[in-house]
C-alpha cells in the first residue's frame, strides 16, 4: 500500500474519497471533526502542486434530496483552507467533467452527494469509472466507509492500478489497530461493552486470541454472569447464547486470558433515570431489578487491570451512560484509560458509543487514537479484511 508521503502529486488531479457525513444545525455544519480530519491529506496534495477532487456521501438519501446536499460542507471547507473550494451540483455527468477538466493546481472541487445515485452503494462499475475519469490518482481517506464495497470506496480503485494511495487518516487507522492487535506491548487489554453479546461475539472470539485480559461490561455482561449461575433479575439477557458464553469463558481460561466481569451493579426496577436506584453485589439482585451500570467495586477492579496494561483497546460503554445515574462506570473507564495513556500506554478507542463517551467527557485528546470508523473498526477487530483497504493493495 502506498502512503501520501511516497507519492508526488505535482501536476496531478487527485480524486479523494473522504467522509464528510457530518451533522447539520440550521443548514450549516454542526460538527466539523470529520472535515478537520481530512485536512492534512488535502493540504499535502495542494502543497505538492496538485489539485483535489473530493467525493463523499451524506446520510441515506433515496435519490436526489436538497436536504442532504454537500453545498454547506463546501462553504465550511472554504473557510478552513486558503485555497479556492469549488462545488458542483452533481458527481457525474458533463458539468462535473468540465469542472474537473478546468481545475487548476491549488484548487479544490467538492462533488455532490454520491448517494444521490443508487449505483454508489451497489458498487456499480460504470458509475465508478465515471468518477475515475475525473482524475489522475485515487486517494482513500475515508476509513469509516472502508468496510463497504461501494463504487467510490472500492470499485473505483481498479481504474488506478499504479496510482492509488492511502490518505493520512486511513493510514493512521490501520497503523493504530495493527499496533493493538498485532504489535501490542504486553499486557494487552481489551475493554468491551455494549448491550448484546450477539453483536460483539465475533469480536470477543478474535480478541481472546490476541490479548492478555478482557473487561466485559454493559448489558452484555449479564449473559456471562447468568452463565456462571448468578440470578440477574430483569437485566438484559440472551438466553440462547448462554452455552456460547460458558464456552467462551472456558476457552479464555484455557488460553490464560483473564476475563473481568462486574462484581457489583447499579440497579433500577425500570429502564429510567429515576426510581428505586440501588447498588448491589451481582449475587444480591432482586427478581424485579435490572443492572444499568457497573458499580464502584467493579470500577476499582477494572482500574487495576487498566493500570497493568501497556496496550488498551476500548469498544463499548459500561452502562447506560446517556442517563446521568448510570454514567459513572463509563466515566471511570474513560478517565482510567486516559490516565494510563498519560503514563505511557498506547490506547485506541473505537465504536460509536465509546467515541461519544470520550468526547462527552472531554477526554478524546488524552488517548492515543480515537477511531473515526465505527463499523469499519469493529470489522477490523473481528479480523475481517476491509474491501476499501484491500483495494489499495
Amino acid at each position: 500500500m502506498i502512503g501520501l508521503d511516497n507519492y508526488n502529486f505535482s501536476g496531478k488531479k487527485a480524486l479523494i474519497r473522504v467522509d464528510f457525513n457530518v451533522p447539520f444545525v440550521d443548514g450549516q455544519v454542526g460538527d466539523d471533526t470529520r472535515i478537520q480530519a481530512a485536512l492534512p491529506s488535502i493540504k499535502k496534495i495542494l502543497a505538492d502542486g496538485g489539485s483535489v477532487i473530493l467525493m463523499s456521501h451524506l446520510g441515506r438519501p433515496k435519490g436526489k434530496d436538497a436536504k442532504l446536499t454537500l453545498a454547506p460542507v463546501a462553504k465550511h471547507l472554504d473557510g478552513l483552507i486558503e485555497n479556492d473550494v469549488l462545488f458542483v451540483q452533481d458527481c457525474i455527468g458533463d458539468e462535473v467533467k468540465t469542472a474537473a477538466s478546468n481545475l487548476k493546481a491549488g484548487q479544490v472541487l467538492l462533488l455532490e452527494n454520491l448517494r444521490f445515485y443508487a449505483e454508489e452503494t451497489a458498487g456499480d462499475k460504470a458509475f465508478a469509472e465515471q468518477l475515475a475519469s475525473l482524475a489522475d490518482v485515487y486517494v482513500n481517506d475515508a476509513f469509516g466507509t472502508a468496510h463497504r464495497a461501494h463504487a467510490s470506496t472500492t470499485i473505483v480503485a481498479a481504474s488506478f492500478p499504479n496510482d492509488k494511495v492511502a490518505g493520512y487518516l486511513l493510514e493512521k487507522e490501520i497503523i493504530s489497530i495493527k499496533k493493538v492487535l498485532e504489535e501490542g506491548k504486553s499486557p494487552v487489554l481489551a475493554i468491551v461493552g455494549g448491550a448484546k453479546v450477539s453483536s460483539k461475539l465475533s469480536i470477543l472470539e478474535n480478541l481472546v486470541e490476541k490479548v492478555d485480559e478482557i473487561i466485559i461490561g454493559g448489558g452484555m455482561a449479564f449473559t456471562f454472569l447468568k452463565s456462571l449461575g448468578y440470578a440477574v433479575g430483569k437485566s438484559l439477557i440472551e438466553d440462547d447464547l448462554l452455552p456460547v458464553a460458558t464456552q467462551f469463558l472456558a476457552s479464555a481460561k484455557a488460553k490464560n486470558v483473564k476475563i473481568h466481569l462486574p462484581m457489583d451493579v447499579v440497579c433500577n426496577t425500570e429502564f429510567s433515570n429515576e426510581g428505586a436506584i440501588t447498588t448491589k453485589d451481582v449475587s444480591e439482585m432482586a427478581d424485579n431489578e435490572m443492572g444499568l451500570d457497573v458499580g464502584p467495586n467493579s470500577s476499582d477492579l477494572f482500574d487495576e487491570a487498566i493500570n497493568r496494561a501497556n496496550t488498551i483497546l476500548w469498544n463499548g460503554p459500561m452502562g447506560v451512560f446517556e442517563m446521568s445515574n448510570f454514567a459513572e462506570g463509563t466515566i471511570r473507564i474513560a478517565k482510567s484509560v486516559a490516565n494510563r495513556t498519560d503514563s505511557g500506554a498506547f490506547s485506541v478507542v473505537g465504536g460509536g458509543d465509546s467515541v461519544t463517551a470520550v468526547n462527552k467527557f472531554k477526554l478524546s485528546h488524552k488517548v492515543s487514537h480515537v477511531s473515526t470508523g465505527g463499523g469499519a473498526m469493529l470489522e477490523c477487530i473481528e479480523g475481517k479484511i476491509l474491501p476499501g483497504i484491500e483495494a489499495l493493495n
